[in-house]
């Protein structure tokens, strides 16, 4: 069987204890069933054997696009334990989008489902290896080698590909387990799709480590999460702002079996907090967290205080403070950059790492030393309360989902009618944030509904623009470059909607 030397600080050993202590505890609950620990221990090592028959070994990525179920949980255990760095492609991406994410990471195999787009191995083919009953050999851990590649962009619209270690991966169940004290009555819901890194990190990695169930949904919509909580029991449960907004406004939804719920992804209004606790009796617990942590960086504390417009208070491991655009660090309270570190003192003093850098040309690129910089800009007050109060990127977060303007002008200005374009984030109550397009034509009149197919052709649904205006001609500078102060003020009353 595959094992680290340092189990304890590898994900290969991650359901050891569990499985000694519990092995007949659910490990994992999704919509084709329900795993023991020591069923998942054995499918973690089976799925180990079928992936070094396809030829992967130690450092080579193991790509998924999967959907949510027990399938995914299991590979991403199996590629774990024989040293494969993990990487998840989204379903619902387009299939370019799916191209240009395999692209980037190289993967030795790509795990296929039903909705993915590109080259791989199938269903069919993989639930024969797996009966087979292959073994690997035994493989040596080095818990800060790269072991996860989460994709993320900046404002120029290009994927790129976060590196993290064991060791990081692990870090934040093992911070959240300690910090709210769960045990094995935990059963952690997640909506997300766990082709997203973060969700791997707070599902099987967190309940693990809790010795608690991973209930993984297969819906997103308001009525499918209601059941999933209602028939599944869930205590805890990650939201997006727009669920929770659809859920409070659904009173009469059977929500008893919740301890906690998490709204993240985006800022949650305080008007959608205090709606779904009227309605379902539990506050909603804030969240701040980043891609290059991994995770949360900032909760509300357990029960039911929060403080408007804050994201709750920064975790133990870390140290988050705001620098000006100098790189100096600033007073307490006073706004600037945020920027992470280890914390200096305390239980869990220097056990947080910066991410390893950016998988490029089949390696890794280091990032910056010192401080990460965030690109959001708050303030941390004396009590370690985070507050965001703007985004120095360009990114728009719709319903807890990034979308990079460039990516998409890029689809738009392809067409030969279009001047120029610009797209940004309108404010919205149940969103956040919904995507809109300032298009300038060439001359007469555009058709929006053919912009509209176009993008829908080309990106994921919920990049595709819900607000589009023309206008005669966008504001730009003397380098031609559109200026986006103010553009959300041309929106005005959409064409389309």
């Amino acid at each position: 069987m595959v094992r680290s030397k340092d189990t304890g600080n590898a994900v290969a050993g991650v359901l050891d204890a569990a499985v000694a202590r519990y092995p007949d505890r659910p490990a994992v609950e999704a919509a084709s069933g329900v795993w023991s620990y020591a069923e998942l221990d054995d499918q973690a090592r089976r799925a180990a054997g079928a992936l070094w028959a396809l030829g992967v070994r130690p450092g080579d990525r193991v790509a998924a696009c999967l959907p949510n179920d027990l399938q995914i949980v299991a590979a991403f255990h199996g590629a774990q334990r024989i040293g494969a760095i993990w990487a998840g492609i989204g379903e619902a991406l387009a299939p370019g989008e799916q191209e240009a994410l395999r692209d980037l990471c190289e993967p030795t195999v790509v795990l296929a489902g039903p909705r993915c787009r590109v080259d791989g191995v199938h269903s069919d083919r993989w639930a024969e290896l797996l009966d087979r009953d292959l073994t690997a050999p035994t493989v040596d851990h080095d818990v800060d080698a790269p072991a996860g590649i989460a994709f993320t962009s900046g404002t120029s619209g290009a994927p790129k590909a976060v590196v993290h270690s064991q060791r990081n991966l692990l870090l934040p169940g093992a911070v959240l387990v300690a910090t709210r004290g769960w045990g094995p009555e935990l059963r952690k819901g997640d909506s997300f799709p766990l082709t997203i890194l973060n969700l791997i990190v707070l599902s099987t990695l967190l309940t693990a480590q809790a010795g608690g169930c991973c209930v993984l949904m297969d819906r997103r919509d308001a009525d499918g999460v209601a059941e999933w909580i209602a028939t599944r029991r869930v205590t805890v449960w990650n939201g997006a702002p727009a669920q929770l907004y659809d859920l409070a406004r659904r009173p009469g939804a059977d929500l008893s079996s919740l301890r906690e719920v998490w709204s993240g992804g985006s800022d949650t209004p305080d008007a959608v907090r205090r709606a779904f606790a009227a309605a379902h009796g539990v506050a909603p617990r804030a969240t701040y967290g980043l891609t290059e942590a991994p995770t949360v960086v900032a909760i509300d504390p357990p029960g039911s205080d929060w403080r408007p417009a804050a994201s709750g208070q920064v975790l133990p491991q870390f140290d988050v403070a705001a620098y000006d655009d100098a790189g100096r660090r600033l007073p307490v309270g006073e706004p600037g950059e945020l920027r992470l570190a280890a914390a200096a003192g305390g239980r869990w003093a220097g056990r947080w790492t910066p991410l390893l850098g950016y998988w490029e040309d089949g390696g890794v690129r280091q990032s910056s030393p010192g401080p990460f910089p965030t690109g959001d800009v708050g303030a941390v007050d004396g009590d370690g309360w985070l507050t965001v109060l703007d985004r120095k990127k360009l990114v728009i977060i719709r319903g807890g989902a990034n979308v990079y303007p460039l990516e998409v002008e890029r689809v738009i200005a392809g067409h030969p009618d279009v001047v120029r374009v610009a797209v940004c984030g309108v404010p919205d109550e149940r969103l956040g944030q919904r995507v809109a397009a300032v298009v300038q034509s060439a001359g007469g009149t555009l058709d929006l509904d053919a912009l509209a197919e176009r993008c829908r052709r080309e990106l994921a649904p919920y990049k595709v623009p819900e607000l589009w205006t023309q206008v005669d001609a966008l504001p730009v500078n003397a380098m031609g470059k559109v200026q986006r102060t103010g553009l959300s003020q041309l929106v005005g009353t959409p064409e389309r909607s």
